[in-house]
């Protein structure tokens, strides 16, 4: 085969094809609003719990409650079709890295490293993936609360002995991903992710943000586990049922508002992301 044939070939395989996608500026720019959107719903989630803790409202504190409303936005409905736009392409994104590698870290410190980021990226692939599912469902006026579906998952999967073993071994990793959130809030090993120098308040911003969205991940681990040894399906109600618990507690209605303005702070810091992530 000739110099050129090679070239050709090489120019033409769907690696060289998906790297010189994930490498274009304007895929880049526009797969920088999946956190954009990102940061937009973990603003509306916190609200709705600061709400509920003051009693305002009883709609759900999850990503199905920030669409509903959304939705109910003039102009929601359009703003809708952006997310799904954003999270896809973000998911996209996110398939390439987790495919190729990432090309803001071509110095990986070693095949574990690169493993594990790639690892990642595709989990964060399956998350944009699942927002923008949310959304498209929302858009088109067939939502339903994450909660709910939650619970009703959750109920048919304790009728089996292999549903309950994976029910618990889900919730113990979902504890261990907010465990992670907490880790990298408290070590600001955030700040790795980002490019150029940083400020004060992106690091206060990152910490808070981290810490509150690990605790509330990790407290919807713990309650899937609850749901299963006591068999009360109604237990394992997502984000909203994390929240909600937590609001049952004593000083409760205190308690919630802290994790709304958590999660408000993790929403913020999704802003600083879109624009200095590495990607």
């Amino acid at each position: 085969m000739s110099t050129g044939e090679s070239s050709s070939a090489s120019y033409d395989n769907p690696a060289s094809v998906a790297g010189r996608v994930a490498q274009n500026s304007g895929f880049e720019r526009a797969a920088r609003a999946g956190l954009v959107m990102s940061g937009i719903v973990h603003l509306i989630i916190g609200y709705i719990a600061i709400r509920i803790a003051l009693g305002g409202t009883t709609d759900t504190a999850d990503q199905s409650g920030a669409m509903t409303e959304l939705a109910a936005k003039p102009g929601g409905v359009v703003a809708l079709w952006g997310c799904i736009v954003a999270f896809l392409l973000m998911a996209l994104w996110r398939l390439v890295e987790a495919a190729l590698g990432s090309p803001s870290r071509p110095d990986a410190d070693s095949k574990k490293s690169e493993a594990i980021n790639r690892i990642k990226a595709a989990g964060l692939a399956v998350v944009y993936f699942a927002f923008a599912l949310t959304a498209f469902e929302f858009a088109r006026g067939r939502g339903k609360s994450s909660s709910g579906e939650s619970t009703g998952i959750t109920a048919r999967m304790m009728h089996t002995t292999p549903g309950t073993i994976a029910l618990t071994a889900g919730g113990l990793i979902i504890m261990g991903i907010g465990g992670y959130h907490v880790y990298k809030g408290v070590s600001q090993n955030f700040l790795d992710d980002l490019e150029g120098p940083t400020s004060d308040l992106v690091r206060r911003l990152g910490t808070v943000g981290y810490i509150a969205k690990g605790l509330a991940i990790a407290a919807v681990g713990l309650l899937v586990i609850l749901a299963v040894s006591r068999s009360e399906p109604d237990k394992a109600a997502g984000l909203d049922g994390a929240f909600k618990t937590v609001g049952a507690q004593p000083y409760g209605a205190a308690l919630l508002i802290a994790s709304g303005l958590g999660i408000i702070t993790y929403g913020l810091y999704s802003f600083v992301m879109a624009r200095y992530t590495k990607m």
